[in-house]
């Protein structure tokens, strides 16, 4: 069986695959989900933050949710949440707002806020656009590759990592992306970062040390979703906007999706792809993601 979440706008979506079709169930009603992941070791367990109603948790692969860490995680705003694929304990990070990042090594029944990332230099000109006097961690990224090596986003203003599990930080590199919306790593391909952002698409093959910028094709500057062929790092599709407003507010909206693979010899251009797909105008820009399971499937 096939499950599905999806985050809509005061709910959580369940769509399930039967022998009879797709089933339907809808939870978290009220709710602004932010964030969902699937715990890769027990596809049973999600997580779920939302703006304005914390961190949930469901044991059951999204039919049933409970409130949890209600007292441990100071903010009511969980923008991230991302369970480690390495760990053999159950480590599960979350990120909030106003920003600040937390840690469980025991899938939600403790945390601890790992306070140093507020420290860093560039932390003073962190800074939402929509809410200036404010930023959020808008995505966290456990590598697949090294256990404890974590990035996350901030919105707006750094892409830093932590190489202890979030205890110390390596604040951003100069020529790196601002404003990060989705970062990838690749078990094929160690080191390799991806980065979808509303500066452009950035790449780097050094664990951010330094970064490239293919824009070969690319005529959308505002990225916002990314995911990579679970089989093939060198397949990257991205989804794109002339602008934040165009992507984001339907009375503009218009967005687009590229893909691009890259050829033997390193190069590859970015061709936009409409087959199958909403006319550009009028859709708002999208979430992408990978089958981690089977190679070539993406979810739009």
């Amino acid at each position: 069986m096939t499950s599905i979440i999806a985050a809509m706008q005061d709910s959580l979506l369940l769509i399930e695959s039967s022998k009879t079709g797709w089933k339907t169930h809808e939870s978290l009603k009220g709710c602004h989900p932010q964030s969902v992941t699937f715990d890769h070791r027990n596809p049973n367990r999600v997580y779920c933050g939302t703006l304005g109603d914390g961190l949930w948790k469901s044991d059951d692969a999204g039919h049933r949710w409970d409130r949890i860490a209600k007292d441990s995680i100071s903010s009511n705003d969980v923008t991230s949440v991302s369970v480690s694929r390495l760990e053999q304990k159950n480590r599960v990070y979350v990120g909030t707002e106003p920003t600040a990042f937390y840690r469980s090594d025991d899938g939600g029944e403790s945390w601890h806020r790992m306070s140093t990332l507020n420290n860093l230099e560039s932390s003073k000109s962190w800074s939402f656009p929509p809410r200036p006097w404010t930023s959020h961690v808008r995505w966290i990224e456990s590598d697949v590759n090294i256990p404890d090596y974590v990035f996350i986003a901030i919105e707006a203003g750094a892409l830093v990592q932590s190489r202890d599990g979030g205890r110390t930080w390596i604040d951003r590199a100069e020529q790196g992306p601002y404003d990060t919306h989705t970062l990838g790593t690749h078990q094929k391909a160690p080191k390799r970062l991806y980065s979808s952002a509303g500066d452009g698409y950035f790449e780097s093959f050094d664990y951010g040390k330094s970064w490239n910028r293919p824009t070969a094709g690319l005529k959308h500057r505002y990225l916002y979703g990314l995911a990579v062929d679970s089989a093939d790092p060198n397949t990257i599709v991205v989804s794109a906007s002339q602008s934040a407003w165009q992507g984001h507010y339907i009375e503009h909206a218009n967005s687009l999706v590229y893909r691009r693979s890259i050829e033997n010899d390193g190069q590859g251009e970015w061709k936009a792809v409409s087959n199958g797909l909403p006319q550009s105008e009028g859709t708002i820009i999208t979430i992408l993601a990978a089958n981690p399971k089977n190679k070539g499937v993406l979810c739009h």
